[in-house]
């Protein structure tokens, strides 16, 4: 019998770049492949040029409209009850709640939950803040407490809090550092030529650091220091620090970035600059900072949790405290002055990704829990657990 596996996302341009080698495996495994997800034009093309099935869901990533949230369940229900999937490999906070709810009170056999950070409600403070932070983990406590279950924890951060919250059940949390990379897609690049470019490349959301980076930007061009600075991501209405295409257009007409924009080709964007720079807020794994370090780039970053997983300190990149942005300035000068220190921190950067976050053990250890939640479940071929 063919085994059946159902991934919800909350963002299909997410599910391409962060999750497709592992639908990818399974289907080459034997696996029937379900993709739900909002619905996306280029990604869902890539999806059934690979062979998967999409099923819309009606997911408002930054929304908590009621009727949304319903409509949202309602769908999910639906489609576990029809499709009857063996496993439900639900990632990010919304799927992981209302897949893992849904697959609880349905009776999926296994279920399988990746914790890719807490995100910006875990950032905020208020009473109201509290107070939705106590809802959202007494829905995490019963979405994880499926009886056949495993939680997928990124760093060890993330999982500390959930422990201390009592969210999770230690006999089925498991870590794996990351998504892992294609070594030979990003490979060592040379530095361009001209002057030093530094590149933000995220989304343009206050809780990725962008104001720190322009507020550093600003600071260094105004002390004459000779570098670009460039915005490299898309706008995201729906998270609530989105800075929106108002806002950046105002720092381009100041002189101090230049927003290019969504990047299909990372490989390309890495190319064009020296200097990686995202002191983002909190992570779940960035892997943005995973492939800058395996094309050679060294990196300045917040030290929060995630981030830290990918940048030690002097050696392949600086960590600067989180929302500070004389030390991000401080730290981007040092890069932008020193060709010699980029360079060391480029060779460590890469050893580091090579020996780390390598797409083949990604695949292999996230086949390896869903074995141990479904035993008919494959090796992935051409990986080693």
């Amino acid at each position: 019998m063919t085994v059946r596996l159902l991934m919800v996302l909350n963002d299909a341009p997410f599910f391409v770049s962060h999750r497709l080698p592992i639908a990818r495996a399974a289907k080459a495994a034997g696996i029937e492949v379900h993709i739900a997800v909002r619905h996306d034009e280029e990604a869902v093309a890539v999806m059934r040029r690979e062979g998967f099935t999409h099923h819309d869901l009606p997911l408002e990533r930054g929304s908590r409209r009621l009727g949304g949230e319903l409509a949202l369940i309602a769908t999910l229900w639906r489609l576990m009850r029809d499709l009857k999937p063996d496993v439900v490999h639900a990632v990010t906070m919304k799927p992981v709640i209302y897949g893992g709810f849904v697959a609880r009170l349905l009776g999926v056999p296994a279920v399988v939950h990746a914790i890719t950070g807490l995100g910006y409600l875990f950032l905020i403070e208020g009473l109201g803040a509290r107070l939705q932070r106590f809802l959202v983990k007494t829905l995490y406590r019963f979405a994880l407490g499926h009886g056949n279950s495993r939680a997928i924890f990124q760093n060890p951060d993330d999982l500390g809090l959930f422990r201390a919250s009592h969210l999770v059940d230690d006999r089925r949390v498991r870590m794996i550092k990351g998504c892992g990379i294609d070594m030979t897609r990003y490979q060592p690049l040379p530095e361009p030529p001209g002057p030093v470019v530094v590149t933000f490349p995220a989304r343009i959301l206050g809780d990725k650091g962008v104001h720190e980076f322009v507020g550093a930007a600003r600071q260094l061009r105004a002390e004459g220091v000779a570098a670009r600075f460039v915005l490299v991501g898309r706008t995201d209405p729906d998270n609530p620090t989105d800075v929106g295409e108002t806002g950046i257009r105002a720092w381009e007409r100041e002189g101090i970035v230049q927003w290019q924009g969504y990047s299909r080709d990372m490989v390309e964007t890495f190319r064009q600059c020296h200097i990686v720079c995202m002191p983002s807020y909190r992570e779940g794994l960035p892997r943005v900072l995973i492939e800058a370090a395996a094309c050679g780039r060294a990196i300045v970053t917040a030290d929060v949790p995630g981030c830290r997983e990918v940048v030690r300190e002097g050696e392949n990149g600086f960590l600067v405290p989180v929302r500070d942005t004389e030390a991000t300035a401080v730290a981007l000068r040092r890069l932008i002055l020193d060709e010699t220190l980029r360079q060391r921190m480029a060779a460590r950067g890469r050893a580091m990704v090579e020996h780390e976050f390598s797409e083949p053990e990604f695949v292999a250890r996230s086949f390896a829990v869903y074995r141990e939640v479904c035993p008919a479940f494959p090796a992935a071929t051409g990986t080693h657990p």
